[in-house]
């Protein structure tokens, strides 16, 4: 393994565990998101605790950390590899942050910005299911769970070769797994649905 490889992965790991909703929510708004709702810094709670703008705000910067690492991978090193395994340390750093006492969200906004520089036409169909999963049912986690579990399916419809789908596979695994709970929570019909709002 190169030194270049290992202090990409080391910055995306860093990138990725930079708690967007916790700091900001801290900063700009005097809220500790962890204190409400789902307890959870992620966007989804952001929306339902700060409203809209901020909801939307922190899904954008957590989504730049996955492109971003991804971007790292590819300018540092230059291989498919490097670039997918840097995707995977952003998610990984997202919800097992140094900056969180290796807590963390669940990894789906960073999740997008890896497959969106790894697959943009795939992870165009994957966000159009998440949109209408949770359009009609309201449920940001069953719209997750979803996509998170097409990306392999995607990237093997549309012949990426056999790490890219590898990747696909082990970050459905990670996001699915990280919304354990959420899944109890929906068969036992006892899931939030999404609605901006103010704490």
């Amino acid at each position: 393994m190169s030194l270049m490889l290992v202090f990409s992965l080391v910055l995306s790991y860093l990138l990725g565990s930079i708690p967007n909703g916790l700091w900001l929510g801290r900063g700009l708004w005097h809220t500790d998101l962890r204190k409400y709702g789902s307890h959870n810094t992620g966007a989804t709670n952001a929306w339902r605790t700060l409203g809209k703008f901020p909801g939307f705000l922190i899904f954008f910067l957590d989504m730049l950390k996955g492109l971003v690492s991804v971007w790292i991978g590819s300018v540092l090193v230059g291989t498919p590899a490097a670039m997918i395994l840097c995707g995977i340390l952003a998610i990984v750093g997202h919800s097992l942050s140094i900056f969180m006492q290796f807590h963390g969200g669940k990894g789906v906004a960073t999740g997008l910005g890896v497959i969106l520089m790894l697959m943009p036409v795939p992870t165009a169909i994957v966000f159009l299911v998440w949109l209408g999963i949770v359009a009609v049912t309201r449920y940001v986690s069953l719209g997750s769970i979803v996509a998170a579990a097409l990306v392999p399916v995607f990237a093997w419809l549309f012949g990426y070769s056999g790490e890219y789908i590898a990747f696909g596979v082990l970050a459905a695994l990670l996001i699915i797994v990280r919304h354990h709970a959420n899944i109890g929570r929906l068969l036992s019909g006892t899931e939030s649905k999404i609605q901006a709002g103010h704490r």
